[in-house]
C-alpha cells in the first residue's frame, strides 16, 4: 500500500489543527514532522512540543525526521511527544545500529535517511534492521526545493535488494515530490512519499491532498 505522508514543515503553524484536519479528509496516511537545528542543517524549524501537538490533534501516524547533531539525545523527547516513526540520518550519526536499537527499544519504527549524494549502498549491512529508509531527493534543510532524479536511482536499488533478500523496510521519499514528481517514485517503487509545500501551499488543501493520493493508489 503506497502512504502520502504530509509535511508540516510547510503548515500554517497558526492554525495547524485546521490544516491537518484537512489534508485527513483529503487521506492523508502519516503526518511527517521535520526537524531541523540550524548545525545539521541551516534552516531551524521546531521540536518535541510540535510534535506532541500534532499527534494530540491527529490518530494518523506521526513521521519524525530528525535532521539535528546528536540524534540519539533527543530521541526519548520524541518518543514522549508522541512520535511513531524516527529517522536519523547516516551522515550524521556514528554508532548507527545502536541509535537505532534504540528507537525500536522505544517502542517505534526506525528508519535511516540519506542525502542526495550519499550512496545507497552504504546502508547494505543495516537494511534488515530497518524499517523504513528515506530517500532525500532535495538537500535538506528548505521546503520548496526542486526535485532530484538521478534520487529515483536509489529507490530503485532499494526495492529490488528489498525483493531478492526478503527483507520488509518501507521506502521513503522527501523533497520535491508532488504531482509531476510522485508518479516517477512510485514507478521506481516508493512506498512513503513525503509532501510539503505541494500540499500546504495550495488554496485548497484538502483537494490538493486528495489529488497527490489518487495518483499513487
Amino acid at each position: 500500500m503506497k502512504l502520502l505522508a504530509p509535511s508540516i514543515l510547510s503548515a500554517d503553524f497558526k492554525n495547524l489543527e485546521q490544516q491537518i484536519r484537512a489534508v485527513e479528509i483529503g487521506g492523508a496516511d502519516i503526518i511527517h514532522c521535520d526537524i531541523m537545528d540550524g548545525q545539521f542543517v541551516p534552516n531551524i524549524t521546531f521540536g518535541p512540543i510540535i510534535v506532541k501537538a500534532a499527534n494530540e490533534i491527529t490518530s494518523l501516524p506521526i513521521d519524525v525526521h530528525l535532521m539535528i547533531k546528536t540524534p540519539e539525545q533527543r530521541i526519548k523527547d520524541f518518543v514522549n511527544a508522541g512520535a511513531n516513526y524516527i529517522t536519523v540520518h547516516y551522515e550524521e550519526v556514528v554508532h548507527l545500529d545502536r541509535v537505532l536499537n534504540q528507537i525500536k527499544e522505544s517502542g517505534l519504527k526506525a528508519g535511516v535517511v540519506l542525502n542526495p549524494a550519499t550512496p545507497v549502498d552504504l546502508l547494505e549491512p543495516i537494511l534488515p534492521l530497518l524499517d523504513i529508509v528515506l530517500i532525500m531527493s532535495v538537500n535538506p534543510g528548505f521546503g520548496g526545493q526542486s526535485f532530484l532524479n538521478y534520487t529515483l536511482k536509489k529507490i530503485e536499488w532499494l526495492n529490488k535488494y528489498r525483493t531478492e533478500n526478503k527483507l520488509t523496510y518501507q521506502i521513503e521519499i522527501d523533497g520535491g515530490i508532488n504531482k509531476d514528481t510522485i508518479v516517477s517514485a512510485s514507478d521506481a517503487g516508493c512506498d512513503i512519499f513525503v509532501a510539503g509545500s505541494a500540499i500546504f501551499k495550495n488554496e485548497n488543501i484538502t483537494a490538493a491532498t486528495t489529488e497527490l493520493k489518487n495518483l499513487i493508489i
